[in-house]
């Protein structure tokens, strides 16, 4: 028989053990990709945070310029790339995306600028050769302004003048062009390359033309508050009352044009000019030099004789001084005379005469002043047109004393007043040469050329007579008187033969008459020529001219 189950106490069951559960371990197999995890994300987020700014560079063309591989340089060392190049929307230039580096965010300002170094040959030489190597890239002008900026306009050829460039920049104004100049033009200093253009453009009015040069470094101290400039381009050739002019600064100013500039021979010391201190650049070294006429007057006078060689800007000599230059000739018509005259208007510039007083002397009054030009007249003082320069046959104004002209005042009731000429010497030529023509003329050629053969005819009758009075009287005479007879018929015979038609004497007086005659027509000629053409003496006639 069964025995009854036992039944089972508290105590009588196996205490409970705690077991803590077993980390499940990591496959090796993931260490790998979970690393690399990591240093993808530190890699991005240190890209995140280095990334540099992107900036847009527009150019006319993107010629040189190649996405991916194009680079930035300043100072040859890199601070971005090109990555992207469009075309803008309206087709007309092309957009390079740049990324820069970080470091390089305070480049992008507002006044910097981008350019594409490539080789170039230019008015200031050949350059970017180097690129025939590595390849095109572009170069930074790093501007001094604050503002950021993120859109920038690619300049299509290098600067002259960078931030950085030793040197000092002068703005020059031309009102009569710039002529062969362009930017990278040389700047001369006594014959020596001291500097070059960087940048010129027409003023508002079109009227004129704003240069910048760039002086360099340890030059731009010549350049001083008294300096002036020309324009050193080419060959500057000028024929005037002076005769011929030839003056160049160098044999790359002929080719691709330049700007000098000098202090006047006279001048005192002057300060150094600050930068962008504005000048006028004058056309040549000429008129560069010249005094500035603080005070012009304007006179006219009328001239009988042919102006032909006088023009504008012809000097005005007083006692060698010039104190003026002719300023236009006009025409006009007298009613009252029914001719056409041609005045010609100077300017007078009383500072030049003042200049020269000596030291101690008394003030001159102004030349316009009431009483002192009337006087100078009073004295004999007349303009007159003289010729300068023989071969060129260009005239000026002198107003010197001639002591027997006649009189004359100063017509002020003109505008401007008008102050009396006396002929010229070509002209007083003419004169000489008319009353010469005219004094031939009056000779009475056919008169004595009658009477000589009213004489020839007289003497051959007295011949006959004499002869039979010899025979008459030769057996009743004296041997004295016989002698003396004989003596008188031979002189009457060469007197005869003299005299005869065929005679040698008789047709050298009548070879005499006729070039007597032709040289009276000739000086008539001329007298009519020289009053016509008063330079036929030097150019010749104009028909003879090629």
């Amino acid at each position: 028989m069964a025995e009854p189950p036992k039944s089972v106490g508290a105590d009588d069951l196996p205490a409970a053990v705690l077991e803590t559960s077993r980390r499940r371990k990591l496959p090796l197999v993931w260490i790998i990709p979970i690393v690399a995890a990591l240093i993808g994300g530190y890699l991005a987020v240190k890209a995140i945070l280095e990334k540099g700014p992107t900036a847009t560079i527009t150019f006319v063309t993107a010629e040189g310029i190649e996405a991916g591989k194009t680079k930035i340089l300043y100072r040859n060392v890199e601070i971005g790339q090109i990555n992207d190049i469009g075309v803008s929307e309206d087709e007309k230039h092309v957009i390079a995306t740049a990324e820069f580096k970080k470091s390089a965010t305070k480049f992008l300002v507002k006044d910097t600028r981008f350019w594409v170094v490539r080789p170039r040959v230019g008015a200031g030489g050949i350059s970017g050769l180097g690129t025939l190597f590595s390849g095109a890239y572009l170069g930074v002008d790093l501007g001094k302004s604050t503002e950021p900026q993120r859109a920038f306009t690619g300049l299509e050829a290098p600067p002259i003048v960078t931030v950085d460039s030793p040197g000092r920049q002068f703005i020059l104004h031309s009102a009569s062009g710039i002529g062969s100049l362009e930017v990278g033009s040389p700047v001369y200093f006594r014959h020596i390359q001291v500097g070059q253009i960087a940048e010129y453009k027409l003023d508002a009015d079109g009227k004129g033309v704003k240069l910048w040069v760039v002086v360099f470094s340890p030059y731009e101290r010549y350049v001083t508050t008294n300096t002036r400039f020309w324009n050193a381009s080419g060959v500057d050739m000028t024929v005037n009352a002076d005769g011929l002019r030839v003056q160049t600064e160098s044999v790359a100013s002929i080719i691709a044009g330049g700007i000098a500039f000098e202090d006047p021979p006279d001048a005192t010391a002057a300060p150094a000019a600050e930068a962008d201190a504005t000048f006028d650049l004058a056309t040549d070294r000429v008129q560069a030099m010249k005094r500035p006429d603080n005070q012009v007057m304007n006179f006219v006078m009328y001239f009988d004789s042919s102006l032909r060689g006088l023009s504008p800007g012809a000097p005005i000599d007083f006692g060698g001084l010039i104190v003026g230059e002719v300023k236009q000739i006009d025409l006009e018509y007298d009613p009252d005379t029914k001719r056409l005259r041609f005045p010609v208007t100077v300017e007078v510039y009383p500072d030049r005469l003042r200049a020269r007083l000596r030291k101690g002397a008394p003030p001159m009054p102004k030349p316009g002043a009431a009483g002192f030009l009337e006087a100078l007249v009073a004295q004999g003082y007349r303009a007159q047109l003289r010729t300068g320069n023989i071969l060129t046959g260009q005239l000026y104004v002198a107003f010197d004393r001639f002591p027997n002209a006649v009189k004359a005042t100063v017509n002020r009731s003109t505008t401007p007043a008008e102050i009396p000429t006396t002929p010229g010497t070509l002209q007083e030529l003419a004169g000489a040469v008319s009353q010469i023509a005219a004094k031939i003329e009056k000779l009475p050629l056919e008169e004595l050329t009658t009477d000589a053969h009213q004489a020839l005819q007289t003497l051959n009758s007295t011949l006959t007579s004499v002869d039979q009075l010899v025979k008459k009287i030769d057996g009743d005479v004296t041997p004295e008187v016989r002698i003396v007879l004989q003596d008188a018929h031979r002189t009457l015979e060469t007197a005869g033969r003299t005299l005869q038609s065929d005679s040698p004497t008789l047709i050298d007086l009548r070879q005499a008459m006729s070039e007597l005659t032709r040289a009276a027509e000739a000086v008539r000629v001329l007298a009519e020529m020289l009053e016509q053409q008063p330079d036929s003496l030097i150019r010749g006639k104009k028909g003879d001219q090629p």
